[in-house]
């Protein structure tokens, strides 16, 4: 086999910058590495020495897509720590304000990321010249979710209105009410999406996960439950770094997340619905047995299903929440602040987000750790490029280069969030 050299100088459609280099001999693979080559951000070390009710708005910072995801797992960590549970309003007000983040984050990455892929588009803005309406829906969509978020948050990024013990003010109903109205379009829409998504040409691949999320016993995951998977796990929270641990790599400025035996685990919108199936409202889980996407689902290609599904739950459960919600209740629990270790983890659209902190008498954060869903998918999404090139090295360099590409992008990755555009090379030797 004559050598060959494959060499893409950006990925686009992913968040964060990072490269990816494969060494081919003789047919077979002898070194793959997705290189992580962003410089390290250091958040945790920001936090020492800082105020534990800083944590939610410095998070925050970490991802302007996830904003929310980080100030839930920051909040749920510093109540621990106070011995503070949230409920009733605050606690439904939580789940609306992550509703929001999921609707932009899933259709941002479905119609604009996503799509072009399975649609031999270079980027949204060409599928935009032949399907403007598409794109016009897609765009209308993300905003319902974005407005979910300002309106509750204070604004759309980098929200101000998340504190530990609930929030700084809660609007008036009144001020929802619209928003309810456009969320049974968005539910509409986003069933469409499902059906749409659905007849996509995906490609002839299946892994054997290890599916990790949060799993509550009376509702699909936001912010609560225990963290369990396919494999048999079922811990607290608290048991997260007795379970998962974080590896330095020589290829990347990103830690790895591995499992106990040292395996790549997987995280995000496949992993929640196949955990979760059952939790789905009556709606979400009739559109999902509508399209025949019943778990197990193990191509990660189909991912943009799940998504699509979990943007149909978060408008339904928003409009649940927005006619159920007492909306007179006072914003925030007050606490006093201890001394003590706390942990929390939420469901970030691509998976789960763990926050652990260790607080003194004075409320001063002594130490951090944050452990990214992006991060943790990593060694997994490696191992599902050695898996698919061993699959399909006979494609053409084109056709290799453009499913590799979108096989990274089955997991949304936050690169940012981990450590905006990858450069790919492959060589043959």
């Amino acid at each position: 086999m004559k050598s060959k050299s494959i060499k893409v100088d950006y990925l686009a459609r992913v968040e964060g910058e990072g490269s990816l280099i494969l060494k081919v001999k003789d047919g077979k693979i002898k070194d793959l590495k997705f290189k992580i080559f962003e410089p390290p951000r250091f958040f945790e070390a920001f936090l020492v020495g800082r105020k534990y009710t800083e944590a939610p708005d410095i998070t925050a910072r970490i991802c302007g897509i996830c904003p929310i995801a980080y100030q839930m797992s920051a909040v749920h960590a510093m109540e621990r720590i106070a011995g503070v549970r949230i409920e009733g309003p605050i606690r439904d007000l939580r789940r609306l304000i992550y509703c929001g983040e999921w609707i932009e984050s899933h259709v941002l990455h479905i119609y604009l990321l996503h799509a072009p892929d399975f649609l031999g588009y270079e980027d949204a803005i060409q599928i935009a010249k032949d399907y403007p309406e598409v794109v016009k829906k897609a765009l209308e969509l993300k905003k319902i979710g974005n407005d979910i978020v300002n309106l509750l948050g204070g604004r759309e990024i980098h929200p101000i209105n998340v504190r530990v013990g609930g929030f700084y003010s809660i609007p008036s109903k009144s001020e929802f009410l619209h928003l309810a109205e456009r969320l049974k379009w968005a539910r509409d829409a986003s069933i469409e999406t499902v059906r749409w998504a659905s007849s996509l040409p995906f490609p002839d691949f299946e892994m054997d996960y290890e599916y990790v999320a949060l799993r509550h016993p009376e509702e699909y995951p936001f912010n609560e439950g225990r963290l369990v998977s396919n494999h048999g796990l079922d811990i607290d929270i608290s048991e997260f770094e007795s379970n998962f641990f974080e590896e330095h790599v020589a290829h990347s400025n990103s830690l790895h997340s591995v499992n106990k035996k040292g395996e790549p685990y997987h995280v995000g919108p496949l992993a929640r619905f196949n955990l979760n199936f059952d939790k789905l409202s009556p709606i979400a889980k009739e559109v999902a047995q509508d399209v025949n996407f019943i778990p197990p689902i193990n191509n990660p290609f189909k991912s943009i299903i799940a998504r699509a599904i979990e943007t149909v739950y978060a408008c339904d459960e928003a409009i649940r929440l927005i006619e159920t919600i007492d909306w007179k209740t006072k914003p925030y629990v007050e606490f006093e602040v201890k001394e003590g270790i706390g942990w929390g983890c939420t469901e970030a659209p691509r998976g789960i987000l763990y926050h652990r902190y260790k607080v003194n008498k004075e409320g001063l954060i002594e130490s951090a750790k944050i452990v990214p869903p992006t991060a943790q998918n990593l060694k997994q999404i490696e191992s599902d490029l050695y898996s698919f090139t061993t699959k399909y090295l006979n494609l053409s360099k084109d056709d290799l280069q453009w499913k590799l590409e979108q096989a990274i992008r089955n997991y949304d990755p936050c690169i940012s969030c981990a450590t905006h555009f990858l450069k790919l090379e492959i060589v043959e030797e």
